[in-house]
């Protein structure tokens, strides 16, 4: 892996530096709560305990629990290659309560829960259409959120799940109707505006950005209409939602929606990005390799800001020689969940050196 060098002037940068600290291998960040990172290794949920002043490179990881898939995802899950060709392994995470102890996650085909005093998780709900959600959301009252994401070339009807009861059963909360989306991309908590952030996708007025109650009773559209509303990461922030986009036609960039309404472009960006986190007061997306006419970039790339404004990229990779159509796009996974700390993780799958491993840097004020 190398770092991209920053600008001598960081006031004409992203006034950001990241400092490596530890890499992890076979290991996938899911979501962070608090100081402790949540990840997965195969179908066994692990987390890290990161200390606030420094990183101990020889901490280790703490198994939490484990889910036992059909009996050929056991086997598939040993290899990376394998695990990439079935999209092995957890994909989404939510931690709840105040105890920290149930936690939700999507795996292929299920989504799955964690109950307090048990090592084992169990499937709370079989995913009818598509293989798993992007995201789970929680918010302070209780509930927990997903919403479908497939193929849905038909432009069928589309649902918004809720969970009252921490994960054990799951209800549509709300509909799209028919040929109004694709699809759910994601579903993001703000607490400063105590609100719910929808995006869906994908063409046209099919990408929309929402504003949501907490209870779903009002669902407003925000930004709707063409592929610079087509977004996948949110970050809520005290001044605002910042987005990146995630289309293949046009290029991408990052965007700001302020609390008045007012959208402004403050980043550009490589290629498609679908994830996005805040370490502090700053703020990373990493860009995904989807090559196009438009987006012809063959690296996966980590762009960050310390206040929302001159992006810059500050850690590269080029993808692997795979073919993406069964080994996946290369990507750069960044947690969900609230981080208390002053590092970034990020997981990379298919790129060069660093394949289905876990990064984890320093962030420095350049």
């Amino acid at each position: 892996m190398s770092e991209t060098p920053l600008a001598a002037d960081a006031s004409t940068g992203s006034g950001l530096k990241l400092r490596r600290v530890g890499t992890f291998r076979g290991i996938r960040v899911l979501a962070w709560d608090g100081d402790v990172l949540y990840g997965c290794r195969g179908y066994q949920i692990i987390r890290l305990q990161v200390n606030k002043t420094q990183v101990n490179k020889d901490q280790e990881w703490e198994e939490v629990a484990r889910y036992r898939p059909v009996w050929w995802r056991n086997l598939t899950a040993r290899a990376t290659l394998s695990c990439r060709l079935v999209r092995d392994g957890f994909h989404a995470l939510a931690i709840l309560g105040s105890n920290h102890q149930t936690i939700v996650a999507a795996v292929p085909g299920a989504l799955i829960t964690r109950t307090p005093g048990d090592d084992e998780f169990h499937v709370s709900h079989k995913i009818q259409r598509g293989t798993r959600p992007l995201h789970i959301t929680a918010v302070p009252s209780g509930r927990i959120y997903w919403g479908e994401y497939f193929d849905n070339r038909e432009r069928a009807e589309v649902h918004i799940y809720v969970s009252t009861d921490h994960g054990r059963t799951w209800q549509i909360a709300y509909t799209f109707a028919a040929r109004s989306i694709r699809h759910v991309h994601n579903i993001a908590y703000d607490r400063w505006g105590d609100c719910l952030w929808i995006l869906t996708g994908d063409n046209g007025a099919e990408c929309k950005v929402l504003r949501a109650s907490c209870d779903l009773q009002s669902v407003e559209v925000v930004l709707e209409g063409n592929q610079q509303t087509r977004a996948v990461a949110a970050i809520p922030t005290k001044d605002g939602l910042y987005l990146s986009t995630d289309t293949p036609f046009e290029k991408n960039h990052v965007y700001r929606l302020d609390r008045t309404g007012t959208v402004e472009r403050v980043g550009d960006l490589a290629s498609s990005s679908i994830y996005g986190c805040r370490v502090g007061e700053a703020l990373f997306f990493s860009t995904m390799i989807e090559p196009s006419a438009v987006n012809p970039s063959r690296e996966v790339q980590i762009s960050g800001s310390q206040h929302g404004t001159n992006w810059q990229v500050l850690v590269r990779w080029k993808k692997d020689n795979l073919p993406m159509r069964y080994f996946q796009y290369g990507n750069a996974f960044l947690p969900d969940g609230e981080n208390s700390t002053r590092y970034l993780a990020a997981t990379t799958i298919a790129v060069e050196s660093d394949d289905l491993a876990t990064t984890l840097w320093e962030v420095e004020s350049a």
